[in-house]
């Protein structure tokens, strides 16, 4: 019985049952360690019983031992070797559906080289075997995959058709909807639609199935799975869809344990979601029934279940087959329609390792990348080929905003970029000021400037703190002043965001100002331009030689911290004490 979430390891020399340990103490929940002489026989038995593997073996020795147990390059679990010297973790099978993920995350471990030999990761491309996987879609036939791949990887033209778009990754320029059929050398198709018959096609063509169907059925009591079965693949081969895009089957709660309903479900692969009577009356259909209102409590079963399942989540929903009749059952298909997606991506203070891997993971799921032009320029060897980048400058966040909106709205995978995180001081409020319920949204932290600065200097936000911006280009100076004020009253460690530009001199003089007659002189101050950048300038200084004229480099690319009234410098680093209780037994006054 295999563990589809257990990553079989195996261990036969010293060295490796040692690494083994780290893999085990890294994912204690997952791995199965295989250990003995018989590393081959330790392998055959971890690729039949897990759901990943991990050998501390020569590829080759793992290759031939494996040869006689290879079925499916689909359906294999991922397999990585791991040098002796423990310098590369190789994915040798299954490297589209997680074996490179397992390359790197050992690596990550272990503190070795990930080697990923797959064309199109080799190449950063999207993978045409797992394209759309995180959405749901499944490939009608990959026999095409390799012929179809190739032509992609080789920069030959490919034709690429959809019924709706979806928020699907990028594909190299030469892959494009406007392609002329009859000089595509393959085709990529997104649909719902059953394929035309075989031999139909004159290139290869790889076709995806979304799951984009929702089916609808109410039952007498006792019909029988046959009879509902029967109706249900009637209803979906005369309307031409695709079973393979139908995601779930939907029924009312008073049929929540009609063995029919549930059996032809099970037999197609499909979940059941059931819903109340209540929620289905509210839906319109174009054939509500008087005699199952009186019965059930909705006029509606299969139509308004097809509908209601489908547009789950405020998603647009549409009756693609109206209510269809046996003897003892109703069915009816609705289809939903994709929303776009926007990512709203921090990227950190500056350095690329202070980038979360989410965030990095979203520049290369996005087709789409809005940003200010010197962010952009930071992360563009990140980006998939065929990614479309839209860049503006300083004093355009309304713009990048409503253009990332848009293009999420028709239909996109938008990530909008900036520093540190998005929701602190950055582009997160102005792009949901815009946005509405139809599209998704997907918010990535980010390490703030305020984070890395504050770890530059010591450990100035140990206790209470305020974020305050000194720009009153969008604020009145009045607002601002009056939060400075409050901070200084409430004792707050501050820290202040944009404290000094060439036309705005004189805001950072006047908080500093305020906020010295709440705090003595030696109150710590510290500030950092450029954070975790290459050039990176950090100084621990005192309030009262920040007024004293101290403060002239700072910049917009500085971040400035002033201490509360407990803060203080320890060993030249900035701190300010939490206040445990145990501090004033360990230190009485």
């Amino acid at each position: 019985m295999s563990e589809s979430g257990a990553i079989g390891v195996i261990a036969v020399t010293e060295r490796g049952r040692t690494a083994a340990d780290r893999l085990q103490a890294a994912w204690p929940d997952r791995v199965r360690t295989f250990t003995g002489d018989r590393g081959g026989e330790a392998l055959r038995s971890a690729f039949a019983e897990c759901g990943a593997v991990v050998a501390f073996l020569a590829v080759g020795a793992a290759v031939r031992a494996l040869a006689p147990a290879l079925g499916d390059k689909h359906t294999d679990p991922p397999v990585v070797c791991v040098d002796e010297g423990l310098q590369h973790a190789v994915a040798v099978l299954g490297g589209h559906h997680g074996g490179n993920t397992l390359a790197g995350d050992v690596a990550d471990v272990l503190g070795c080289s990930p080697v990923v030999t797959t064309a199109s990761d080799a190449a950063a491309a999207s993978p045409l075997d797992s394209y759309g996987a995180d959405l749901g879609f499944a490939v009608a036939d990959t026999a095409p995959l390799a012929p179809a791949g190739a032509a992609l990887l080789s920069g030959r033209p490919v034709r690429l058709e959809h019924d709706r778009v979806w928020p699907l990754p990028p594909l190299p320029p030469n892959a494009a909807a406007d392609t002329p059929p009859e000089s595509a050398a393959a085709l990529l198709r997104v649909t719902d639609r059953a394929a035309p018959p075989a031999g139909g096609e004159p290139v290869p063509t790889v076709t995806y199935r979304p799951p984009s169907l929702v089916v609808g059925v109410g039952s007498a009591r006792g019909a029988a799975a046959e009879e509902v079965g029967e109706l249900v693949d009637t209803a979906l081969a005369e309307a031409g869809l695709a079973p393979q895009s139908v995601h779930a089957l939907a029924t009312v709660d008073a049929k929540a344990d009609e063995e029919g309903i549930l059996r032809a479900a099970r037999e197609r692969g499909w979940p059941v979601r059931i819903l109340p009577a209540a929620e289905l009356a509210e839906v319109e259909v174009p054939n509500p029934s008087d005699v199952v209102r009186a019965e059930i409590g909705t006029p509606s079963v299969a139509e308004a279940a097809a509908l209601s399942a489908a547009g789950r989540d405020g998603r647009a929903a549409e009756l693609v087959v109206a209510k269809r009749k046996s003897a003892n059952a109703t069915a009816a298909v609705a289809r939903l329609h994709p929303r776009g997606r926007l990512a709203l991506v921090g990227l950190g203070p500056g350095a690329r390792d202070l980038a979360a891997p989410r965030a990095l993971a979203e520049l290369h799921r996005a087709s789409v990348v809005v940003g200010l032009d010197q962010y952009l320029d930071q992360v563009r060897d990140l980006l998939r080929p065929g990614t479309r980048v839209v860049s503006s400058g300083l004093g355009q966040e309304e713009e990048r905003a409503r253009t990332a909106v848009a293009e999420a709205q028709e239909g996109a995978a938008v990530a909008l970029i900036g520093s540190g995180d998005a929701g602190v001081y950055a582009m997160a409020s102005p792009a949901l000021d815009f946005a509405g319920d139809d599209i998704d949204v997907v918010g990535v932290p980010g390490i703030t400037a305020a984070v890395a600065a504050a770890h530059r200097l010591g450990a100035p936000l140990g206790h209470d703190h305020a974020y305050i911006s000194l720009s009153n280009l969008h604020t009145p100076w009045e607002a601002i002043e009056n939060r400075v004020r409050a901070a200084a009253e409430g004792d707050f460690t501050v820290c202040f965001y944009n404290p000094r530009s060439l036309r705005r001199d004189w805001q950072l003089p006047e908080a500093l100002d305020i906020l010295a007659e709440h705090r003595p002189p030696e109150t710590p101050v510290g500030y950092v331009r450029n954070a975790a950048r290459d050039d990176e300038y950090a100084v621990v200084t005192t309030l009262q030689e920040m007024l004293d004229g101290g403060s002239a480099d700072v910049d917009m690319y500085t971040v400035v911290l002033v201490g509360s009234s407990a803060s203080r410098t320890v060993a030249g680093r900035f701190v300010t004490p939490r206040g445990y209780t145990w501090r004033a037994a360990a230190h009485p006054e």
